[in-house]
């Protein structure tokens, strides 16, 4: 193993811990990878990265759901639209630039991060005992971010979190294990495509993937002990650090 293998190693693992408690991982994975593989094409970074992300988020949505028990009608409809939904959102991006976009989600996150700033008691309960909302709700969200994350990407962990709060009225714990199911389909429809394409770089995602996995199961294991108020307040720096990227993205790069 290569320094370079290393170091995206050690990122893995970080990106692990941080995505299984509040999403977001792929702010710090991607552009690494981005960085130390400047010979690849961004189809087989992106494409690669997939793999880890979706090994850290398996054994993170394992610890959780241990913990908050989803139905397996609304698991499975839930996994079902994500994973066609990123498939979806990958294709398009190998055919058309998402640059357009991310102006409108710095927008987004820019009110999120003001709004739970300010909002203290945000999704620290959730707003009945036993949450019952229409299913064709959580299924636009999988729709919507599902096409996001596969054709986009930063920060699409916590916009689930932040959807299932405010949309379907959980607390933080419960909107992560949804968002973790939701976040297995989505990376699995990415990896289907980038697969198909042979863009993924196996000598690179196969240690990433093991590392990230660690991270994850780690995370996932800290934030069900310390509950809300710390995944509340991961939650924030993973928007301000999504702002970040994307406002570098839009306005420097």
């Amino acid at each position: 193993m290569d320094s370079v293998q290393i170091i995206l190693c050690v990122v893995a693992f970080f990106a692990g811990f941080v995505d299984a408690i509040v999403g977001g991982g792929g702010l710090i994975q991607t552009p690494a990878g981005l960085i130390l593989l400047p010979k690849n094409s961004v189809a087989q970074v992106i494409g690669s990265l997939k793999i880890p992300s979706f090994s850290g988020t398996f054994f993170a949505t394992i610890t959780f759901l241990k913990r908050v028990k989803i139905p397996f009608l609304r698991f499975f409809a839930f996994s079902i639209t994500a994973f066609i939904a990123s498939y979806t959102g990958s294709f398009c991006l190998t055919k058309i630039s998402n640059a357009f976009m991310k102006p409108v989600i710095l927008l987004v996150l820019i009110g999120v991060a003001i709004y739970t700033f300010t909002k203290k008691d945000f999704g620290q309960q959730a707003k009945k005992e036993n949450v019952i909302f229409p299913l064709y709700k959580g299924l636009l969200i999988c729709l919507v971010l599902g096409f996001y994350d596969g054709f986009i990407g930063p920060g699409a962990g916590s916009l689930l979190v932040i959807a299932f709060i405010t949309w379907l009225g959980f607390d933080f714990l419960q909107a992560n294990a949804h968002a973790k199911v939701v976040n297995l389909a989505t990376n699995l429809g990415s990896i289907v495509l980038f697969t198909l394409k042979g863009a993924i770089l196996w000598s690179i995602a196969v240690p990433m993937a093991i590392c990230n996995a660690i991270g994850g199961i780690i995370g996932s294991k800290m934030a069900i002990a310390k509950g809300n108020k710390f995944i509340r307040t991961v939650f924030l720096f993973v928007i301000i650090a999504t702002l970040c990227r994307l406002g570098f993205d839009v306005f420097l790069h």
